[in-house]
């Protein structure tokens, strides 16, 4: 066997490895998407009108969306108006602590939203709010 001229060592530099960092990375990454806290959404886009007097509310659960073509969404589905008590009883019972919130885009009718309020309330839900942007 032949030896090197500096005394044995190789002709290859030594090379740092990778991968044990990129396994805690993505550990990290997953235990980050893991618990991460969602927010629930109605499932369309609408415009709120602004409130000077607006308050947070905590327990939010049956979200319901009016759009400025006045169509009603709740849990990203569209409803009928006709069947709006129906969905919130079914949600209410589901979860009884839950409020109603009624994002309305400021074009919609407010025949529309009245409605949306009262099938809540027949429904058995009496903690009704609107939601509106912060001014």
């Amino acid at each position: 066997m032949r030896r090197n001229k500096r005394g044995g060592q190789e002709d290859n530099p030594s090379e740092i490895d990778l991968t044990p960092m990129l396994d805690v990375v993505f550990i990290m990454l997953i235990f980050f998407i893991v618990t991460a806290s969602f927010i629930k959404e109605a499932g369309v886009e609408v415009n709120r009108p602004d409130a000077s007097t607006s308050s947070k509310k905590e327990n939010v659960n049956i979200l319901i969306a009016v759009t400025a073509t006045n169509e009603i969404w709740i849990d990203k589905r569209r409803v009928d108006k006709r069947a709006v008590r129906s969905v919130v009883e079914r949600m209410h019972a589901e979860n009884p602590k839950g409020a109603v919130v009624i994002q309305a885009d400021k074009a919609s009718n407010t025949e529309t939203v009245t409605a949306v309020i009262d099938a809540s309330r027949s429904a058995g839900v009496y903690d009704v709010s609107l939601a509106t942007e912060d001014s």
